[in-house]
């Protein structure tokens, strides 16, 4: 386990959009990771994180298992200005338990059920989990698109 793991690796994601601070681990099946709530987060409202926000958290946690072949060739050297666009394509199941609050710290856990790749893009399906401490707030399966952003060249 590398807990130096770098995000800009495994997510496109910039503030105020990014919603994971660390990877605790990731390798081609799973990932884990830990997100700390801040007050100014834009998904924060009356110092609860809001369930959009833990769907992002999970989201990117799942994401960043299929986006690391955009970010780091078969020699694990990073690819260098690359473009990334992802989304949600479904939600397959969602249950949200508890809402966090700002000073909470999410636990993602993620693993890849499905993925179908071609050159041009990924499809995924993932089972996540989110937990405060022991307390699980979030399960579900999600369906993901990654593509490299051509555009962007």
């Amino acid at each position: 386990m590398d807990t130096n793991i770098d995000i800009k690796h495994f997510l496109p994601h910039q503030a105020p959009m990014l919603m994971v601070d660390k990877f605790v681990d990731i390798d081609n099946q799973q990932v884990e990771t830990f997100f700390e709530i801040n007050k100014d987060n834009i998904f924060v409202q009356n110092d609860v994180f809001s369930e959009a926000g833990l769907i992002e958290n999970a989201a990117q946690t799942c994401a960043s298992i299929v986006a690391q072949r955009y970010f780091i060739d078969e020699n694990n050297q990073e690819i260098k200005d690359v473009a990334v666009i992802g989304f949600i394509s479904t939600i397959k199941s969602i249950k949200i338990h508890s809402l966090p609050k700002v000073g909470n710290t999410l636990n993602t856990k993620a693993v890849l059920l499905s993925k179908y790749k071609t050159d041009d893009y990924s499809l995924c399906t993932m089972s996540c989990q989110i937990y405060n401490e022991e307390k699980l707030l979030l399960e579900g399966e999600i369906n993901l698109f990654l593509k490299e952003n051509s555009s962007k060249k």
